[in-house]
Order: C-alpha cells, then sequence, then structure tokens
C-alpha cells in the first residue's frame, strides 16, 4: 500500500504552510494515522508535532452529451494535514 499519494499544492494548502507551517498529502484511505505519520517521519526526514485526517467528499459534476445531461461524482479521497516543529520544513521537489 502506497501511503502518501501526493501533496495537495493549492492556495488554501500554501497558505497553511506559510502562516502554520502545516503542509498538506493526499493519503490512501485505508492509512491510519500512525502508518501517516511514520511514512512522512521516514520519506522527508521531518519531527511531526500534530496530525489531523479528512475524508474529502467528491464534488457533483454534470455535462452535455448528445445523448442528454449525464451526471456523476469525482471520487473521494482521504487528506492528511501535518503540522512540523518550528524551524522544519518540507521540500516537496527533493524526493522526485
Amino acid at each position: 500500500m502506497e501511503i502518501l499519494q501526493k501533496p495537495i499544492l493549492t492556495e488554501k494548502a500554501s497558505a497553511l504552510t506559510e502562516k502554520a507551517n502545516r503542509f498538506t498529502f493526499r493519503v490512501d484511505h485505508r492509512a491510519n494515522k500512525l502508518q501517516i505519520k511514520s511514512a512522512i517521519e521516514q520519506m522527508y526526514g521531518v519531527n511531526i508535532v500534530a496530525l489531523n485526517t479528512m475524508v474529502v467528499q467528491g464534488k457533483a459534476k454534470s455535462r452535455n452529451t448528445k445523448a442528454g445531461l449525464v451526471t456523476g461524482r469525482s471520487p473521494k479521497y482521504k487528506k492528511a494535514i501535518v503540522t512540523l516543529k518550528d524551524g522544519e520544513t518540507i521540500d516537496y521537489y527533493a524526493n522526485i
């Protein structure tokens, strides 16, 4: 199971990083907080102070086609917000 899927790089997540030293990741929906914490600490070599997780519901999508209006939902996913110790940071692009 690949626990960390990708970092979330949105304006809201960037504001959290700048103001509160919090980083946001998209994670596997089966992973618990202990698994997520150990995966981030091992991959980036940082100390985690707090970890919050949430399940983000998918958005409703619709489009017009020749057959008429087609509706559906994008899939839900699990998001982890990690608070790091003061003075530490995560460079997303260092592990590529």
